[in-house]
């Protein structure tokens, strides 16, 4: 495995900063948990028999907080507790050592700790331990002999984090409980878990949901949908360090409604490209949590509260979670832990520090079968990488079967071409190498004899130019890539708790070919990212580039904010900037985003203007979170726009907050007319006539344009039993409209259940499905068909302006790049040159006046999806009357031998925070009513 050159963003282990004074006092809280499962090894010499026996330098959570953690506990330990306390233990012990990964976006830092024995923590020693765990990851460079000595002699690392979303708490409370135990302990317990492993705590994810008592981040982020695309800082800077130590557990705390607990095995379905090995830890590990748990111990039909379960809901399938990414990107046991937020904090804390102690227990215990089979992981991925073999499906639910394999292909490369939106190509390689992948530039045009072109087509003899992008698969991170790259995820079996498809180029819309053939092109390895000027222009020339990428398009926002003069050819779609303003910041800031300056003559063209964008926040916008947050997070922290807030009374009374901008995004949301009175919507339209840019996303986004007439686009039925899932479409592009600028004449779309947009008469079709035998859907789809000729992006103008309207959320997670690119095209969209008459707010056009009196179907989904059930239409009453115990609004359809029922989430809650589908689920099944399908 090559290392990367770009540095690892961490501040070096120290002694962290207290923000408060703390004692440091005796601790004797007694050490409550359970024994971990398996025979363990040796005892250390020198350790006692009393599992109470602690050192007294060391500050008891009692002393210093004034409150036990766990049993006796009052209510949560605030961040700044959090961070006083891990001071206070490094300060009194020699076995830790603390540092800060980050910080949040609140500029809040993000602090951890490592705690071992006293040998293990010492600076060289701790680096070695590193260095040898890193080395097993790769058997190119390291013999099964040093991996063996490994084995023998190296701890195992052993993550425990918590608190990824701000309001569950108890997570980080139990990690300080574990800290100090493992810190202050003098039993043979703890003498084994810190001989035996390096433990890593990371209490907070999130400190600034966590002051919020808020799931998201300060941008209304889940953090635990971001860890393939690293978009929020938090995760970003939490990844590095994991590169730094990586995990062979790691535990992820979270909390869920109820009063129950939750710790794998966990729920169908599971990403094929997860190892073997580390499915077998997490298995056993749940073995060892069952023996520790204590309480109420299993959930039956009569024990209800207090208790574990396992199985239900909770997947290892989509590649944004706290277990998967650990899982496949690093060959770690990787395991979320659930407990209910309606039982007391103390129950809480408990039954959170039971879970980890009785992990680190079987870890510890385990410490050397897991560094063999770790090592063993990366030896067999090689040779599936050599051979181009995929990982079958699997299941681990008793009662479920494999429903859809992995198709019989090959996959020996990816190869990222560089005919178009060459920066976000060089964006997705670098995300690659971020997580170790070994990437290579093509130095001389290669052969591919069979090729696979996403979007589900296939050639023969591609030629592969110099200058693309290839990543072979005979290497270490083969699970990672293809789990992030895989053109579809192969869910075994449709239980879906999030998305169904992420392939990232998908996402960035990058062409990109795969082949089974054993193809070895002359490539160099990618050691930084390329990019910047490519030449020399002259005094009076200029420096050029593409806007054809979000790469480009922030990279265009940035100068634009440092007041840096733009032109565009229309053209062409070439920006310029003087030769002269050219400094080397700027030269850096373009390589930074992978955008290739390119010499030229005069800058002429039409100059770019930075749009002054108000960001609706009125009636049924969610401004914590969703694409509300979103936007903040896209346009305002990385494109560095200065949004400004617009309310449904501004609208309404025309106020200067609203007719002084250039621009009005209206995110997703639940309200059908934003609250606009009549007078509102005309003054919309006056407004938008006067050469402005209404820009709406999703239902609320589009069906507020659509009750104020601004397009004559109405929304098609979904028909019964309808589900796209976070699926990838192709789209055709409409290159008629500015908002088109940049992208190929097929494009892909990633679209989660969004309304269906019958197309629109009255202006362009930017994006539509096809309607013939180009129309290709990939992850998991029912009644796709419903979308065939309809449109997904319409451009509908009124007198000088117009409203872009895209029936999906372009900004979804901000990874989705080629949304982000259609965004900067309608923020840039051009001057039309219409006249005086064209800036008069002209009558509503018929088509768009009929399309207005259509009501708006009902918002089931809240921003996300509703739940939805499928069974077998034999057992369609008995799950009727279980549905009917938890809500009495399902809605009741069938089609296709299969009847749904469909349960209204007009929150948008997800899976995991939802506050009774866990309860229903494992009702169901209890019940034994077979499910065809669940989405939730």
């Amino acid at each position: 495995m090559a290392p990367s050159t770009r540095p690892l963003r961490i501040v070096p282990v120290r002694r962290l900063a207290s923000a408060a004074a703390i004692a440091l006092l005796v601790g004797t809280v007694p050490l409550l948990g359970g024994t971990s499962a398996g025979a363990r090894p040796p005892s250390p010499t020198h350790c006692s028999t009393d599992p109470g026996a602690r050192l007294t330098s060391v500050p008891s959570p009692e002393r210093a907080l004034g409150f036990p953690l766990g049993l006796g506990q009052e209510r949560p330990v605030t961040t700044e507790e959090i961070r006083g306390y891990l001071h206070a233990v490094d300060t009194a012990s020699d076995r830790v050592v603390t540092g800060v990964l980050g910080t949040s976006a609140l500029g809040q830092p993000l602090p951890y700790a490592v705690v071992s024995n006293e040998r293990n923590v010492r600076p060289a020693a701790l680096r070695r331990i590193a260095e040898d765990v890193r080395d097993l990851r790769d058997p190119r460079r390291t013999t099964r002999r040093e991996a063996a000595e490994t084995a023998d002699d190296s701890p195992a690392i052993v993550w425990v984090t918590g608190n990824v979303h701000g309001g569950e708490k108890s997570g980080a409370d139990a990690a300080l409980k574990t800290l100090y135990e493992l810190a202050a302990g003098l039993s043979c317990e703890v003498a084994e878990r810190n001989e035996n492993l390096v433990t890593i705590i990371v209490p907070t994810q999130n400190p600034d949901g966590r002051d919020a008592s808020r799931r998201q981040n300060e941008f209304g982020f889940d953090l635990n949908r971001d860890w393939f695309a690293r978009t929020q800082q938090e995760t970003d800077s939490k990844l590095e360090l994991m590169r730094r130590y990586p995990p062979q557990v790691f535990v992820d705390a979270h909390e869920m409604g109820g009063s129950q607990y939750f710790f794998p095995p966990n729920a169908d379905p599971i990403h094929h490209e997860i190892p073997a090995e580390a499915v077998d830890w997490i298995n056993r590990i749940g073995e060892a949590n069952k023996a520790g748990f204590g309480y109420n111990g299993a959930c039956t039909e009569t024990v209800t509260t207090e208790c574990y379960f396992n199985y239900a809901r909770y997947d290892l399938f989509f590649m944004g979670y706290g277990d998967t990414v650990p899982a496949a990107g690093f060959g770690a046991a990787g395991m979320t832990f659930e407990k209910g937020s309606a039982s007391a904090v103390a129950d809480r804390v408990q039954q959170q520090f039971h879970t980890q102690w009785s992990t680190l227990g079987w870890a510890a215990a385990n410490r050397h079968e897991v560094l063999t089979d770790y090592y063993r992981i990366w030896t067999d991925t090689l040779a599936q990488g050599r051979a181009g073999t995929l990982e079958p499906n699997e299941v681990v639910q008793p009662t479920n079967e494999v429903q859809f394999p992995v198709p019989d292909l090959r996959i020996r490369s990816y190869f990222l071409l560089p005919d178009r939106q060459l920066a976000d190509v060089r964006q997705l390689v670098e995300r690659l190498r971020r997580m170790d992948v070994e990437v290579y530039e093509v130095q001389q045009a290669t052969r591919v004899p069979n090729a696979r072109i996403f979007g589900g087509r296939s050639a023969r003899n591609v030629t592969v130019p110099k200058g693309a992008y290839w990543i072979p698969m005979e290497q270490p991170q083969k699970h990672w890539i293809q789990s992030i790259m895989g053109e579809d995820p192969y869910t075994p079996f449709p239980y879906f708790y999030d998305v169904s498809s992420w392939s990232n180029p998908l996402l960035m819309g990058v062409p990109t070919i795969s082949t089974g053939d054993d193809v070895r092109p002359r490539a160099k390895l990618v050691r930084q990212i390329s990019g910047g000027r490519t030449g020399h222009a002259s005094l009076w020339g200029s420096y050029g580039y593409r806007l054809d990428s979000a790469a480009a398009a922030e990279f265009t926002f940035r100068l634009l904010g440092r007041g840096v003069p733009l032109v565009r050819d229309g053209a062409g779609g070439v920006v310029r900037l003087a030769a002269t303003r050219l400094t080397r910041e700027v030269d850096e800031l373009a390589e930074s985003f992978g955008v290739t300056l390119s010499p030229g003559g005069p800058a002429r063209g039409a100059r770019l203007e930075r749009p002054d964008v108000g960001l609706f926040g009125g009636d049924g916008i969610s401004t914590t979170s969703g694409s509300h947050g979103e936007a903040r997070y896209v346009l305002g922290e990385r494109w560095g726009l200065e949004l400004k807030p617009v309310t449904t009374a501004d609208i309404n009374e025309n106020t200067a907050a609203f007719t002084g901008r250039s621009v009005l995004l209206v995110p997703d949301g639940g309200n059908p007319t934003g609250g606009l009175t009549a007078a509102g919507q005309a003054n919309l339209r006056s407004w938008i006539a006067q050469g402005n840019t209404y820009l709406g996303l999703r239902n609320e986004g589009t069906r507020m344009a659509r009750a104020a007439g601004l397009t004559s686009t109405t929304e098609k039925p979904k028909p019964a039993g309808y589900q796209v899932i976070g699926s990838h479409l192709r789209v055709d592009v409409d290159s008629a409209s500015p908002v088109a600028s940049g992208r190929p004449a097929e494009d892909f779309e990633f679209n989660n259940g969004d309304p269906i947009l019958n197309p629109s008469t009255t202006g362009t079709n930017v994006l539509r499905y096809p309607s013939g035998e180009t129309f290709w859907a990939n992850g998991y789809t029912v009644g796709v068909d419903a979308l065939r000729g309809t449109a997904a992006l319409v451009d509908e103008p009124t007198g000088a302006g117009r409203a872009v309207l895209f029936a999906f959320n372009p900004l979804f997670r901000a990874y989705n790049e080629n949304g982000l690119h259609l965004v900067a095209n309608a923020l840039l969209y051009p001057e039309t040159g219409a006249g005086p008459a064209a800036q008069r707010a002209p009558a509503v056009d018929p088509a768009r006046a009929a399309a207005a009196r259509v009501s708006a179907p009902e918002d089931l989904g809240g921003g996300w999806r509703p739940i939805t059930i499928e069974v077998a239409d034999a057992d369609l009453a008995r799950t009727r009357s279980i549905v009917e115990r938890f809500t009495g609004d399902a809605r009741t359809s069938a089609a296709g031998g299969s009847s749904y029922l469909v349960i209204p989430n007009p929150q948008g809650r997800q899976a995991d925070e939802h506050p009774f589908l866990g309860d229903l689920v494992r009702a169901l099944q209890t019940a034994g009513v077979p499910l065809r399908s669940l989405v939730a």
